[in-house]
């Protein structure tokens, strides 16, 4: 993602800020295709072609903005999951 970027110089606009409210944005895009579903609905939208494709288009946008942003902040995605899965282990300890 980073390479892309670069490539079309985007950088000047990639700023945590834009990259969050676009992840945001995107983030948005993927929830309207749930709204207004009922739960039966919702669980089987990957059933149809149309809206999985949707699905599958907006996720690859929220993943790709997501990385771009923990690029320019800094932040290993990776590392930051485990370390919230370890705090919420603490958090929430098996019954």
């Amino acid at each position: 993602m980073v390479e892309f970027a670069e490539a079309r110089d985007w950088g000047p606009y990639h700023t945590p800020k834009n990259l969050a409210v676009a992840l945001s944005v995107e983030a948005a895009e993927l929830v309207e295709i749930f709204q207004w579903l009922t739960p039966e609905q919702s669980a089987r939208v990957m059933a149809d072609d149309g809206k999985a494709h949707r699905v599958r288009d907006e996720v690859a946008d929220v993943l790709a903005y997501l990385l771009q942003f923990c690029a320019v902040v800094g932040v290993d995605p990776l590392t930051a999951l485990s370390e919230k899965i370890d705090r919420n282990e603490a958090r929430f300890p098996r019954p």
